[in-house]
């Protein structure tokens, strides 16, 4: 189940950053002269945030399978997740917002927000607990 984990985890990461990259070129190139300001600023803040939380899905991925930090493999791919699950929705409500102008989305970007704040909070909860007595048997020196 685990590697099946890293394997969906790693590939949906890996295929929103390649997106991010794509959607800030497109923004930036072929729809600046259609869009408004506000509008590629809307853009930029949802490309920013995708590309942010990709990259913090796939090293919250990669770390689960770090000797050292096999005791909190569940709360590191929840976090992945949660990131993943930030990106579709605040990112993709942006997106939605701007090019569709679906209006609909508008209250989704905050529960997207949550997201991305939950998937931090776990990785602090993670990383505060290293070391302590909760991963001794894993943390063998």
């Amino acid at each position: 189940m685990y590697i099946k984990q890293v394997k969906w985890v790693g590939v949906t990461a890996a295929l929103l950053a390649m997106f991010a990259v794509a959607m800030g070129a497109f923004a930036a190139h072929g729809l600046k002269a259609i869009l408004s300001e506000p509008q590629l600023a809307t853009l930029r803040t949802a490309v920013l945030y995708q590309f942010i939380h990709s990259l913090g899905a796939l090293i919250a991925i990669g770390l689960s399978a770090l000797a050292p930090l096999t005791a909190f493999r569940p709360s590191l791919v929840a976090a992945s997740w949660l990131f993943i699950a930030g990106v579709l929705l605040f990112s993709g409500s942006l997106f939605g917002l701007v090019l569709f102008e679906a209006r609909f989305l508008g209250p989704v970007t905050p529960i997207g927000g949550v997201c991305f704040l939950l998937g931090w909070g776990v990785l602090v909860s993670v990383f505060a607990r290293v070391g302590g007595q909760s991963d001794k048997k894993e943390n063998v020196q």
